[in-house]
């Protein structure tokens, strides 16, 4: 019980501090456990690393951003990856396309919610 706590303290830490860089030592002393220990506990519970699961939340802003028109160079900052090229490749990774395929696919859709149902139809990231 008292590591679900610790573990879903840690959950809420990354998804406040997705746009940062976030720590495997940060996580896991919030937690009070070791790092080994954390990343297994973490994953027990979760379904995933804490690192696949972060960038699972960058990858899912990374769309919204995209879809409202940002420019690739300004999404990858603003999501917390180093660069585009590195948004990219895990872009591709979780979602099956790079932001252009993506982007392309999206006007292809008339309406701004049709826009937001392209983010809930696209393939989800893989945590």
């Amino acid at each position: 019980m008292k590591s679900t706590v610790a573990l879903s303290e840690a959950r809420a830490f990354i998804e406040a501090h997705f746009d940062e860089p976030v720590t495997l030592a940060q996580l896991a002393e919030l937690s009070a456990l070791s790092v080994p220990r954390f990343v297994t506990v973490f994953r027990q519970q979760f379904g995933s690393s804490p690192y696949r699961y972060l960038c699972g939340l960058r990858i899912e802003r990374a769309q919204m951003l995209l879809l409202a028109g940002v420019p690739g160079s300004m999404v990858a900052a603003e999501v917390g990856f180093f660069d585009q090229s590195h948004l990219a490749r895990h872009f591709k990774q979780f979602c099956g396309m790079t932001p252009t395929a993506f982007l392309k696919r999206a006007r292809g859709k008339a309406t701004t919610h049709e826009h937001s149902a392209l983010v809930n139809s696209a393939p989800a990231p893989r945590f």
